[in-house]
């Protein structure tokens, strides 16, 4: 194995096995999805900051998630693109883990922050008396802080396994980024421990605060029922049900890909789904609160409204 073994100073990402032209169509493709996602979560942030109608702490967690979901696509789409141009450039060692240390700090983040929003509409409609008091400014930045800190902390462990590990010559990562699990493949040593990290890290961050997502929504879809207004049980039902939809779609592919079997082939499989997940989900979220959620609407018209006022 010794023989095999050589100090590793870039990676070759196969990404996936098709004609030129199908490249070049799916180029034009996802750099239209790629800006299509960083336009629309701006959108969002845009307009969290011009209408002070959302200076709450749901829409503040929602400017984070946005925040998140931009940089989830930037740490992979680039250089995907770049791929599909050019398949035979390689990305530098120090690169490849770099992509694999942002790709897990947001994935985690974002885990963690669609937690921390299902709890924020468990307060609102559970507790609505007490919800100012239970959610307060200081416990936002507190939980949004400690989203974030997790993120980059569980990255930090999974990085400080991979780097020591010997690779062996062959330098092809069957990828279209560096995802970890594809990264290790590539060890000539025993994976075990990093495996077994990862399993748990997904484990940890996504059945767990899974579970507990599904625990608040029963909740609050039995607190929605007794409402006596049939407004009230309008709007809680439409807040509720686009951060559902956010959290089906994250958790629904991320627990398929990290904790789901692994009999049969599936690679090629868990490869289009991570390409959905990392692709797809951050260019449909704002779409999902913009179409699903009636004040994101009325704050688009409201600050559409004072610009055409201006130009008038």
């Amino acid at each position: 194995m010794g023989d095999n073994m050589t100090s590793v100073t870039e990676f070759i990402l196969l990404g996936f096995p098709l004609n030129t032209r199908t490249q070049m169509l799916l180029f034009g493709l996802f750099s239209q999805f790629y800006v299509l996602t960083l336009l629309g979560n701006g959108v969002i942030l845009g307009l969290i900051s011009l209408d002070s109608r959302l200076h709450t702490p749901m829409y503040f967690f929602l400017s984070h998630l946005a925040i998140v979901d931009m940089a989830y696509a930037c740490s992979t789409v680039p250089q995907m693109l770049v791929n599909l141009l050019s398949p035979a450039k390689p990305i530098s060692f120090a690169g490849c883990i770099t992509q694999t240390f942002l790709f897990l700090t947001f994935a985690v983040t974002e885990c963690l922050l669609l937690v921390v929003m299902s709890y924020d509409r468990y307060v609102a409609i559970c507790h609505p008396l007490r919800y100012s008091v239970i959610v307060s400014w200081r416990v936002c930045i507190m939980l949004v802080v400690t989203s974030w800190t997790t993120g980059v902390l569980l990255s930090l462990v999974h990085l400080v396994l991979l780097i020591p590990l010997p690779f062996c010559m062959t330098q092809k990562i069957d990828h279209f980024f560096c995802e970890i699990m594809a990264v290790l493949k590539l060890a000539c040593a025993d994976t075990h421990i990093n495996e077994l990290m990862v399993l748990a890290g997904a484990v940890s961050v996504l059945v767990g605060p899974f579970s507990s997502v599904i625990i608040s929504y029963v909740c609050i879809f039995r607190a929605i029922l007794r409402l006596q207004s049939g407004e009230g049980q309008s709007k809680a039902f439409s807040t509720c049900s686009s951060h559902l939809c956010v959290v089906g779609l994250f958790y629904g592919t991320a627990i398929i890909m990290y904790v789901g079997p692994r009999y049969g082939n599936p690679k090629e499989q868990k490869k289009y789904l991570l390409l959905f997940h990392s692709l797809f989900n951050p260019m449909l979220n704002p779409l999902i609160y913009t179409l699903k959620n009636s004040e994101v609407k009325n704050a688009m018209k409201r600050v559409l409204g004072i610009k055409s006022f201006m130009k008038g």
